[in-house]
């Protein structure tokens, strides 16, 4: 027989790990949010970034009243071209996904990294605003030098391609006449 202090620790771990999932599958949302930026170079040699924000409700209830709030962009550093850096909605059902996107155009030179944008959400059982953040961005080096990407020429493609290409079929011709046929070469030798 099992002594009563291990089966007391035993029922206690079943309690508390009752106790546990019980709390943990009550009806609340449960808020990731995913910040990315890009870095767009214009030809006029300006930088603008392109922020999207992506909100995704994990949890198994709605939440109400959700609000966006980006305010991590000094205005000394950048101007807001389209969007706004703030956004709220009415809802956001379980297993849902909001998106934000803005664009702002860089005035000042430098590293910048972003902190997390605020998430704020109504939950029907509480009567406080929740609080979510979305994940930081990597730092960004806003209108540094560099040196100028070597892209595909596609004209070159079009200019050539088709001789590119008829030289290649040419010469598999070649070598497929060229080259004995392994079949050809085994009925030849006959065992005696």
């Amino acid at each position: 027989m099992a002594d009563p202090i291990a089966k007391a620790l035993i029922a206690f771990a079943l309690l508390a790990s009752l106790l546990l999932c019980s709390h943990a599958s009550s009806d609340v949302p449960f808020i990731v949010a995913h910040k990315k930026a890009t870095l767009n170079r214009l030809k006029s040699g300006a930088e603008r970034v392109s922020v999207t924000i992506d909100i995704y409700n994990q949890g198994t209830s709605t939440a109400y009243d959700v609000s966006l709030a980006d305010d991590s962009w000094p205005n000394d550093a950048f101007d807001v071209i389209s969007g706004s850096t703030s956004k709220s909605w009415e809802r956001l059902d379980a297993g849902g996904i909001l998106s934000h996107t803005f664009e702002l155009e860089a005035k000042a030179k430098g590293v910048f990294a972003g902190e997390p944008a605020v998430i704020k959400f109504r939950v029907p059982t509480k009567a406080a605003l929740q609080e979510a953040y979305s994940t930081p961005i990597l730092p960004l080096d806003v209108l540094a030098d560099r040196p100028p990407e070597k892209k595909f020429e596609w004209r070159l493609l079009a200019k050539y391609g088709s001789l590119i290409s008829v030289i290649s079929i040419m010469v598999l011709f070649v070598y497929l006449v060229a080259t004995p046929s392994k079949s050809s070469a085994k009925g030849s030798k006959k065992k005696r």
